[in-house]
Protein backbone atom coordinates (compact mmCIF):
# COMPACT_ATOMS: atom_id res chain seq x y z
CA UNK A 1 0.00 0.00 0.00
CA UNK A 2 2.94 2.65 0.83
CA UNK A 3 5.06 1.73 -2.02
CA UNK A 4 0.84 2.66 -4.57
CA UNK A 5 0.76 5.81 -2.54
CA UNK A 6 4.76 6.81 -3.46
CA UNK A 7 4.12 5.48 -6.73
CA UNK A 8 0.52 8.24 -7.08
CA UNK A 9 2.18 10.69 -5.49
CA UNK A 10 5.66 10.50 -7.88
CA UNK A 11 2.96 10.26 -10.86
CA UNK A 12 1.64 13.54 -9.90
CA UNK A 13 4.91 14.77 -9.17
CA UNK A 14 5.88 14.39 -12.34
CA UNK A 15 2.49 15.67 -14.01
CA UNK A 16 3.24 18.67 -11.58
CA UNK A 17 6.35 19.06 -13.63
CA UNK A 18 4.77 18.83 -16.92
CA UNK A 19 2.32 21.71 -16.00
CA UNK A 20 4.98 23.77 -14.92
CA UNK A 21 6.88 23.24 -18.00
CA UNK A 22 4.05 24.50 -20.14
CA UNK A 23 3.15 27.67 -17.74
CA UNK A 24 5.07 28.64 -14.68
CA UNK A 25 1.19 29.48 -13.75
CA UNK A 26 -0.35 26.55 -13.31
CA UNK A 27 2.28 25.49 -9.83
CA UNK A 28 1.47 28.53 -8.61
CA UNK A 29 -1.96 29.76 -9.22
CA UNK A 30 -4.84 26.70 -8.13
CA UNK A 31 -7.49 28.20 -10.43
CA UNK A 32 -5.68 28.13 -13.50
CA UNK A 33 -4.81 24.61 -12.75
CA UNK A 34 -8.56 23.84 -12.70
CA UNK A 35 -9.20 25.91 -15.62
CA UNK A 36 -6.15 24.11 -17.63
CA UNK A 37 -7.62 20.54 -16.73
CA UNK A 38 -11.29 21.34 -18.64
CA UNK A 39 -8.79 22.80 -21.30
CA UNK A 40 -7.69 19.76 -21.08
CA UNK A 41 -10.97 17.92 -20.99
CA UNK A 42 -12.55 19.96 -23.71
CA UNK A 43 -9.58 18.41 -26.20
CA UNK A 44 -10.13 15.09 -25.48
CA UNK A 45 -13.87 15.27 -26.05
CA UNK A 46 -12.56 16.51 -29.76
CA UNK A 47 -9.83 14.12 -30.28
CA UNK A 48 -11.43 11.78 -31.48
CA UNK A 49 -8.42 9.58 -32.63
CA UNK A 50 -6.43 9.95 -29.29
CA UNK A 51 -3.53 11.13 -30.89
CA UNK A 52 -2.96 14.23 -28.66
CA UNK A 53 -3.88 16.71 -31.42
CA UNK A 54 -7.14 18.01 -33.03
CA UNK A 55 -7.14 18.32 -36.89
CA UNK A 56 -9.61 20.45 -38.93
CA UNK A 57 -11.87 17.69 -39.84
CA UNK A 58 -12.13 16.58 -35.48
CA UNK A 59 -13.11 20.48 -35.59
CA UNK A 60 -15.59 20.13 -37.93
CA UNK A 61 -17.27 17.54 -37.10
CA UNK A 62 -17.55 18.61 -33.22
CA UNK A 63 -19.06 21.89 -34.34
CA UNK A 64 -21.36 19.90 -36.80
CA UNK A 65 -22.79 17.49 -34.31
CA UNK A 66 -21.67 18.67 -30.72
CA UNK A 67 -22.40 22.40 -31.04
CA UNK A 68 -24.85 21.94 -33.98
CA UNK A 69 -23.58 24.49 -36.01
CA UNK A 70 -24.59 24.17 -39.67
CA UNK A 71 -22.26 27.08 -41.46
CA UNK A 72 -18.95 26.60 -39.20
CA UNK A 73 -16.59 27.88 -42.03
CA UNK A 74 -16.03 30.71 -39.67
CA UNK A 75 -15.32 29.39 -36.45
CA UNK A 76 -13.33 26.51 -37.96
CA UNK A 77 -11.14 29.23 -39.31
CA UNK A 78 -10.58 31.04 -36.11
CA UNK A 79 -9.77 27.91 -34.55
CA UNK A 80 -7.10 26.66 -36.41
CA UNK A 81 -5.97 29.82 -38.78
CA UNK A 82 -2.39 28.55 -39.67
CA UNK A 83 -2.11 25.20 -37.53
CA UNK A 84 -3.97 22.34 -38.95
CA UNK A 85 -3.07 20.32 -35.66
CA UNK A 86 -4.32 21.64 -32.09
CA UNK A 87 -2.54 20.24 -28.78
CA UNK A 88 -3.43 20.93 -25.34
CA UNK A 89 -0.57 23.23 -24.96
CA UNK A 90 -1.67 25.41 -28.24
CA UNK A 91 -5.34 25.54 -26.91
CA UNK A 92 -4.33 26.43 -23.32
CA UNK A 93 -2.07 29.10 -25.13
CA UNK A 94 -4.53 30.38 -27.61
CA UNK A 95 -7.36 30.25 -24.55
CA UNK A 96 -4.49 32.77 -22.35
CA UNK A 97 -4.52 35.18 -25.48
CA UNK A 98 -7.96 35.29 -26.02
CA UNK A 99 -9.69 38.76 -25.07
CA UNK A 100 -12.62 36.48 -22.74
CA UNK A 101 -9.58 35.00 -20.90
CA UNK A 102 -9.44 38.56 -19.04
CA UNK A 103 -12.94 39.22 -18.64
CA UNK A 104 -13.97 40.81 -15.24
CA UNK A 105 -16.60 39.66 -12.94
CA UNK A 106 -19.02 42.23 -14.29
CA UNK A 107 -18.40 41.44 -17.89
CA UNK A 108 -19.12 37.81 -16.87
CA UNK A 109 -22.94 38.89 -16.09
CA UNK A 110 -23.04 40.31 -18.74
CA UNK A 111 -22.15 37.56 -21.04
CA UNK A 112 -24.58 35.57 -18.91
CA UNK A 113 -27.56 38.11 -19.24
CA UNK A 114 -27.04 39.36 -23.23
CA UNK A 115 -25.69 35.69 -24.77
CA UNK A 116 -26.93 32.68 -22.15
CA UNK A 117 -30.12 34.14 -21.08
CA UNK A 118 -30.06 33.13 -17.89
CA UNK A 119 -30.12 36.09 -15.77
CA UNK A 120 -31.23 34.57 -12.68
CA UNK A 121 -28.24 33.45 -11.90
CA UNK A 122 -26.02 36.07 -12.01
CA UNK A 123 -26.63 36.70 -8.25
CA UNK A 124 -24.62 32.93 -7.68
CA UNK A 125 -22.07 34.26 -10.34
CA UNK A 126 -21.30 37.39 -8.47
CA UNK A 127 -21.43 36.00 -4.81
CA UNK A 128 -18.51 33.33 -6.18
CA UNK A 129 -16.71 35.77 -8.22
CA UNK A 130 -16.78 33.97 -11.38
CA UNK A 131 -14.38 35.79 -14.07
CA UNK A 132 -13.03 35.10 -17.66
CA UNK A 133 -10.40 32.45 -15.92
CA UNK A 134 -13.22 30.45 -14.60
CA UNK A 135 -15.40 30.01 -17.86
CA UNK A 136 -13.33 26.58 -19.15
CA UNK A 137 -15.03 25.51 -16.13
CA UNK A 138 -18.47 25.99 -17.04
CA UNK A 139 -17.58 24.79 -20.35
CA UNK A 140 -17.75 20.45 -19.30
CA UNK A 141 -19.71 18.82 -16.97
CA UNK A 142 -18.74 19.98 -13.55
CA UNK A 143 -21.81 19.31 -11.24
CA UNK A 144 -19.85 20.19 -8.16
CA UNK A 145 -19.75 23.99 -9.70
CA UNK A 146 -22.86 24.39 -11.35
CA UNK A 147 -25.14 22.26 -9.01
CA UNK A 148 -23.56 22.87 -5.75
CA UNK A 149 -22.51 26.30 -5.81
CA UNK A 150 -24.12 27.63 -8.71
CA UNK A 151 -27.53 26.12 -7.66
CA UNK A 152 -28.31 25.33 -11.48
CA UNK A 153 -30.88 22.64 -11.06
CA UNK A 154 -32.37 22.78 -14.55
CA UNK A 155 -30.27 20.48 -16.21
CA UNK A 156 -31.69 22.37 -19.98
CA UNK A 157 -30.16 25.06 -18.12
CA UNK A 158 -26.76 23.53 -16.79
CA UNK A 159 -26.20 22.00 -20.87
CA UNK A 160 -27.41 25.61 -22.44
CA UNK A 161 -24.62 27.50 -19.93
CA UNK A 162 -22.34 24.79 -21.03
CA UNK A 163 -22.81 25.18 -24.31
CA UNK A 164 -22.24 28.56 -24.45
CA UNK A 165 -19.26 28.68 -22.23
CA UNK A 166 -17.45 25.58 -24.46
CA UNK A 167 -18.53 28.28 -27.34
CA UNK A 168 -16.91 31.22 -25.72
CA UNK A 169 -13.65 29.78 -24.58
CA UNK A 170 -12.75 28.11 -28.36
CA UNK A 171 -13.84 30.62 -30.91
CA UNK A 172 -14.25 33.98 -28.73
CA UNK A 173 -16.58 36.10 -27.47
CA UNK A 174 -20.09 36.04 -30.02
CA UNK A 175 -19.56 39.09 -32.62
CA UNK A 176 -21.31 42.13 -32.04
CA UNK A 177 -21.29 42.20 -28.33
CA UNK A 178 -17.87 42.35 -27.39
CA UNK A 179 -16.82 45.44 -28.42
CA UNK A 180 -19.77 48.30 -28.15
CA UNK A 181 -17.62 50.60 -26.32
CA UNK A 182 -15.02 49.94 -29.17
CA UNK A 183 -17.27 50.09 -32.09
CA UNK A 184 -18.72 53.61 -30.86
CA UNK A 185 -15.15 55.13 -30.16
CA UNK A 186 -14.40 54.43 -33.24
CA UNK A 187 -17.13 55.41 -35.00
CA UNK A 188 -16.66 58.25 -33.33
CA UNK A 189 -13.12 59.08 -33.73
CA UNK A 190 -14.12 58.48 -37.72
CA UNK A 191 -16.63 61.52 -37.51
CA UNK A 192 -14.67 63.62 -35.61
CA UNK A 193 -11.56 62.67 -38.11
CA UNK A 194 -14.01 63.80 -41.02
CA UNK A 195 -15.34 66.76 -39.74
CA UNK A 196 -11.37 67.87 -38.94
CA UNK A 197 -10.98 67.27 -42.71
CA UNK A 198 -13.53 69.10 -43.76
CA UNK A 199 -12.87 71.88 -41.69
CA UNK A 200 -9.35 71.83 -42.89
CA UNK A 201 -10.38 71.56 -46.29
CA UNK A 202 -12.90 74.54 -45.78
CA UNK A 203 -10.42 77.24 -44.21
CA UNK A 204 -7.67 76.09 -46.25
CA UNK A 205 -10.00 77.08 -49.47
CA UNK A 206 -11.51 80.22 -47.68
CA UNK A 207 -7.54 81.05 -46.93
CA UNK A 208 -7.12 80.44 -50.45
CA UNK A 209 -9.69 82.87 -51.69
CA UNK A 210 -9.16 85.30 -49.21
CA UNK A 211 -5.36 85.37 -50.58
CA UNK A 212 -7.11 85.84 -54.34
CA UNK A 213 -9.10 88.48 -53.36
CA UNK A 214 -5.94 90.04 -51.11
CA UNK A 215 -3.77 89.51 -54.27
CA UNK A 216 -6.12 91.39 -56.78
CA UNK A 217 -6.22 94.42 -54.39
CA UNK A 218 -2.71 94.40 -54.70
CA UNK A 219 -2.28 94.55 -58.31
CA UNK A 220 -5.15 97.41 -58.45
CA UNK A 221 -2.84 98.95 -56.01
CA UNK A 222 -0.05 98.62 -58.64
CA UNK A 223 -1.76 100.11 -61.34
CA UNK A 224 -2.95 102.93 -59.58
CA UNK A 225 0.89 103.39 -58.70
CA UNK A 226 1.67 102.70 -62.69
CA UNK A 227 -1.45 105.63 -63.37
CA UNK A 228 0.14 108.17 -60.78
CA UNK A 229 3.82 107.48 -62.18
CA UNK A 230 1.94 107.77 -66.17
CA UNK A 231 0.61 111.24 -65.07
CA UNK A 232 3.65 112.45 -63.34
CA UNK A 233 5.52 111.84 -66.21
CA UNK A 234 2.96 113.54 -68.85
CA UNK A 235 3.03 117.05 -66.13
CA UNK A 236 7.09 116.73 -66.58
CA UNK A 237 6.68 116.59 -70.03
CA UNK A 238 4.07 119.38 -70.52
CA UNK A 239 6.46 121.18 -68.18
CA UNK A 240 9.79 120.89 -70.55
CA UNK A 241 6.77 122.21 -73.49
CA UNK A 242 6.45 124.99 -71.30
CA UNK A 243 9.72 126.12 -71.27
CA UNK A 244 10.58 125.31 -74.47
CA UNK A 245 7.44 128.10 -75.69
CA UNK A 246 8.37 130.61 -72.80
CA UNK A 247 11.95 130.16 -74.91
CA UNK A 248 10.50 130.65 -78.47
CA UNK A 249 8.37 133.84 -77.03
CA UNK A 250 11.78 135.22 -75.68
CA UNK A 251 13.11 134.72 -79.50
CA UNK A 252 10.63 135.93 -81.07
CA UNK A 253 10.26 139.20 -78.96
CA UNK A 254 13.61 139.71 -79.49
CA UNK A 255 13.83 139.29 -83.29
CA UNK A 256 10.77 141.84 -83.48
CA UNK A 257 12.86 144.64 -81.26
CA UNK A 258 15.27 144.00 -83.80
CA UNK A 259 13.74 144.53 -86.65
CA UNK A 260 11.43 148.20 -85.49
CA UNK A 261 15.37 149.07 -84.31
CA UNK A 262 16.39 148.61 -87.76
CA UNK A 263 13.18 150.16 -89.10
CA UNK A 264 13.79 153.47 -87.29
CA UNK A 265 17.50 153.34 -87.90
CA UNK A 266 16.84 153.14 -91.69
CA UNK A 267 13.82 155.98 -90.91
CA UNK A 268 16.87 158.47 -89.43
CA UNK A 269 18.95 157.61 -92.47
CA UNK A 270 16.21 158.58 -95.25
CA UNK A 271 15.58 161.48 -92.74
CA UNK A 272 19.28 162.97 -92.99
CA UNK A 273 19.38 162.01 -96.30
CA UNK A 274 16.38 163.89 -96.99
CA UNK A 275 17.51 167.13 -94.86
CA UNK A 276 21.06 167.12 -96.75
CA UNK A 277 19.50 167.18 -100.20
CA UNK A 278 18.61 170.92 -102.35
CA UNK A 279 16.40 169.10 -104.40
CA UNK A 280 13.14 169.69 -103.66
CA UNK A 281 12.23 166.63 -105.99
CA UNK A 282 14.45 164.56 -103.90
CA UNK A 283 13.34 165.96 -100.75
CA UNK A 284 9.86 164.86 -101.71
CA UNK A 285 10.86 161.53 -102.40
CA UNK A 286 12.93 161.38 -99.61
CA UNK A 287 9.93 162.39 -97.59
CA UNK A 288 7.85 159.57 -98.99
CA UNK A 289 10.11 156.90 -98.20
CA UNK A 290 10.34 158.20 -94.53
CA UNK A 291 6.32 158.40 -94.59
CA UNK A 292 6.81 154.80 -95.97
CA UNK A 293 8.77 153.64 -93.19
CA UNK A 294 7.32 154.92 -90.30
CA UNK A 295 3.69 153.35 -91.24
CA UNK A 296 5.91 150.12 -91.66
CA UNK A 297 7.41 150.78 -88.05
CA UNK A 298 3.69 152.00 -87.05
CA UNK A 299 1.97 148.63 -88.77
CA UNK A 300 5.09 146.53 -86.95
CA UNK A 301 4.40 148.51 -83.50
CA UNK A 302 0.08 148.03 -83.74
CA UNK A 303 1.18 144.26 -83.92
CA UNK A 304 3.82 144.23 -80.91
CA UNK A 305 0.99 145.95 -79.21
CA UNK A 306 -1.53 143.86 -80.49
CA UNK A 307 0.53 140.99 -79.42
CA UNK A 308 0.93 141.99 -75.83
CA UNK A 309 -2.18 143.62 -75.35
CA UNK A 310 -2.50 141.59 -72.37
CA UNK A 311 -2.62 143.30 -68.79
CA UNK A 312 0.84 143.12 -67.18
CA UNK A 313 0.32 142.06 -63.41
CA UNK A 314 3.15 144.21 -60.92
CA UNK A 315 6.03 141.66 -60.17
CA UNK A 316 4.82 141.64 -56.61
CA UNK A 317 2.09 139.57 -57.64
CA UNK A 318 4.37 136.62 -59.19
CA UNK A 319 6.72 136.39 -56.29
CA UNK A 320 3.21 135.83 -53.87
CA UNK A 321 1.87 133.45 -56.11
CA UNK A 322 5.47 131.55 -56.58
CA UNK A 323 4.99 131.79 -52.84
CA UNK A 324 1.45 130.24 -52.88
CA UNK A 325 2.79 127.51 -55.19
CA UNK A 326 5.81 126.36 -53.12
CA UNK A 327 3.74 126.30 -49.95
CA UNK A 328 0.83 123.84 -51.64
CA UNK A 329 3.52 121.98 -53.05
CA UNK A 330 4.79 121.16 -49.30
CA UNK A 331 1.29 119.89 -48.68
CA UNK A 332 0.82 117.61 -51.65
CA UNK A 333 4.26 116.28 -50.49
CA UNK A 334 3.21 115.30 -47.26
CA UNK A 335 -0.40 113.56 -49.01
CA UNK A 336 2.44 111.60 -51.03
CA UNK A 337 4.50 110.59 -48.76
CA UNK A 338 1.14 109.82 -46.25
CA UNK A 339 0.23 107.02 -48.87
CA UNK A 340 3.49 106.32 -50.01
CA UNK A 341 3.89 104.74 -46.27
CA UNK A 342 0.55 103.13 -46.47
CA UNK A 343 1.68 101.32 -49.32
CA UNK A 344 4.48 100.09 -47.90
CA UNK A 345 2.68 99.35 -45.05
CA UNK A 346 0.01 97.05 -47.02
CA UNK A 347 3.20 95.27 -48.90
CA UNK A 348 4.55 94.26 -45.95
CA UNK A 349 1.25 92.73 -44.28
CA UNK A 350 1.15 91.12 -47.58
CA UNK A 351 4.37 89.60 -47.63
CA UNK A 352 3.90 88.22 -44.70
CA UNK A 353 0.61 86.59 -45.18
CA UNK A 354 2.36 84.80 -48.14
CA UNK A 355 5.32 83.53 -46.07
CA UNK A 356 2.39 82.28 -43.29
CA UNK A 357 0.67 80.90 -45.89
CA UNK A 358 3.54 77.97 -46.60
CA UNK A 359 2.69 75.54 -43.78
CA UNK A 360 -0.95 74.15 -42.60
CA UNK A 361 -0.59 76.03 -38.97
CA UNK A 362 0.52 79.25 -40.64
CA UNK A 363 -2.80 78.95 -42.97
CA UNK A 364 -5.02 77.95 -39.78
CA UNK A 365 -3.55 80.95 -38.36
CA UNK A 366 -4.36 83.27 -40.94
CA UNK A 367 -7.94 81.88 -40.87
CA UNK A 368 -9.04 82.79 -37.65
CA UNK A 369 -7.04 85.72 -36.96
CA UNK A 370 -7.67 89.26 -38.39
CA UNK A 371 -4.16 89.94 -39.92
CA UNK A 372 -5.79 89.20 -43.29
CA UNK A 373 -9.01 91.67 -42.84
CA UNK A 374 -6.33 94.28 -41.42
CA UNK A 375 -4.29 93.94 -44.56
CA UNK A 376 -6.95 94.03 -46.74
CA UNK A 377 -8.09 97.49 -45.13
CA UNK A 378 -4.63 98.89 -45.73
CA UNK A 379 -4.88 97.95 -49.07
CA UNK A 380 -7.58 99.52 -49.48
CA UNK A 381 -6.64 102.50 -47.65
CA UNK A 382 -3.51 102.90 -49.74
CA UNK A 383 -5.48 102.84 -53.12
CA UNK A 384 -8.03 105.49 -51.91
CA UNK A 385 -4.59 107.63 -50.43
CA UNK A 386 -3.11 107.07 -53.98
CA UNK A 387 -6.21 107.85 -55.93
CA UNK A 388 -6.13 111.05 -53.78
CA UNK A 389 -2.73 111.77 -54.51
CA UNK A 390 -3.33 111.66 -58.23
CA UNK A 391 -6.20 113.62 -58.65
CA UNK A 392 -4.52 116.34 -56.54
CA UNK A 393 -2.11 116.46 -58.84
CA UNK A 394 -4.34 116.76 -62.06
CA UNK A 395 -6.26 119.54 -60.57
CA UNK A 396 -3.06 121.63 -59.52
CA UNK A 397 -1.22 121.03 -62.88
CA UNK A 398 -4.27 122.30 -65.02
CA UNK A 399 -5.01 124.84 -62.32
CA UNK A 400 -1.28 126.34 -62.48
CA UNK A 401 -1.06 126.55 -66.37
CA UNK A 402 -4.34 128.17 -66.50
CA UNK A 403 -3.11 130.64 -64.00
CA UNK A 404 0.10 131.21 -65.60
CA UNK A 405 -1.76 131.54 -68.89
CA UNK A 406 -3.62 134.26 -67.90
CA UNK A 407 -1.43 136.28 -65.80
CA UNK A 408 1.73 135.39 -68.31
CA UNK A 409 4.38 134.92 -65.24
CA UNK A 410 6.83 132.15 -64.98
CA UNK A 411 4.85 130.44 -61.30
CA UNK A 412 6.29 126.63 -61.29
CA UNK A 413 9.61 127.44 -62.07
CA UNK A 414 10.84 129.81 -59.21
CA UNK A 415 13.75 130.19 -57.50
CA UNK A 416 12.14 128.22 -54.25
CA UNK A 417 10.89 128.68 -50.91
CA UNK A 418 13.50 130.20 -48.86
CA UNK A 419 14.55 132.71 -51.86
CA UNK A 420 10.86 133.83 -51.70
CA UNK A 421 10.39 134.72 -48.28
CA UNK A 422 13.66 136.35 -48.55
CA UNK A 423 12.25 138.74 -51.24
CA UNK A 424 8.97 139.01 -49.51
CA UNK A 425 10.75 139.79 -46.02
CA UNK A 426 8.46 136.81 -44.69
CA UNK A 427 9.97 135.39 -41.35
CA UNK A 428 10.95 131.51 -42.47
CA UNK A 429 9.82 129.82 -39.35
CA UNK A 430 6.44 131.10 -40.02
CA UNK A 431 6.17 129.27 -43.40
CA UNK A 432 7.67 126.07 -41.32
CA UNK A 433 10.84 126.11 -43.38
CA UNK A 434 13.34 123.51 -41.67
CA UNK A 435 16.51 121.79 -43.14
CA UNK A 436 15.99 119.62 -45.52
CA UNK A 437 15.98 116.18 -44.43
CA UNK A 438 16.97 112.83 -46.79
CA UNK A 439 13.55 111.18 -48.39
CA UNK A 440 13.09 107.55 -49.24
CA UNK A 441 10.58 107.15 -51.66
CA UNK A 442 8.98 103.91 -52.70
CA UNK A 443 8.91 105.23 -56.18
CA UNK A 444 11.07 104.66 -59.47
CA UNK A 445 14.95 106.70 -59.64
CA UNK A 446 13.09 108.40 -62.40
CA UNK A 447 9.84 109.24 -60.36
CA UNK A 448 12.38 111.06 -57.94
CA UNK A 449 13.68 112.87 -60.59
CA UNK A 450 10.68 114.15 -61.82
CA UNK A 451 9.34 114.80 -58.40
CA UNK A 452 12.62 117.27 -57.63
CA UNK A 453 11.84 118.96 -60.96
CA UNK A 454 7.69 119.31 -59.89
CA UNK A 455 7.82 119.43 -55.94
CA UNK A 456 11.35 121.01 -55.38
CA UNK A 457 10.80 124.43 -57.82
CA UNK A 458 14.34 126.09 -56.18
CA UNK A 459 16.42 123.80 -58.57
CA UNK A 460 15.27 125.77 -61.29
CA UNK A 461 15.08 129.56 -61.82
CA UNK A 462 12.91 131.92 -64.62
CA UNK A 463 14.96 133.32 -66.96
CA UNK A 464 14.66 136.92 -65.91
CA UNK A 465 13.65 137.81 -69.37
CA UNK A 466 10.49 136.14 -69.27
Amino acid sequence: ALCCVLCVWELKRAGREDLCAIDQQLCEDENSLLSFEAIRSIHKLMDDDADGTVDTTETDEFLREDLKDHNPKAKHSSFHRADAHISVEDMWNAWKGSEVYNWTVQQVEDWLLTSVELPQYNESFRRHQLDGQALPRLAVKNATLTVSMLKILDRSHAQKLQLKALDIVLFGPPPGRQSHWKDLVLGLSILMALGGCWFAYAQTRKSRDDLGKLMKDLESLQRAEQSLLDLQEKLQQAQEEQRCVQVEKVKVEEELRNEINSAKEEALRLRELREGTENERSQQKYAEEELEQVRKVLKKAERELESRARWTPPEALQKWLQLTHEIEVQYYNLKKQSAERQLLQAREGAEKIKKKRSSLFGTFHVAHSSSLDDVDHKILSAKQALAEVTAALREKLHRWQQIESLTGFCLVTNPGLGALATALNLDPSFLGLRPPTPQHLLLSDDLDDMDEDILSPGTLQCKSGL
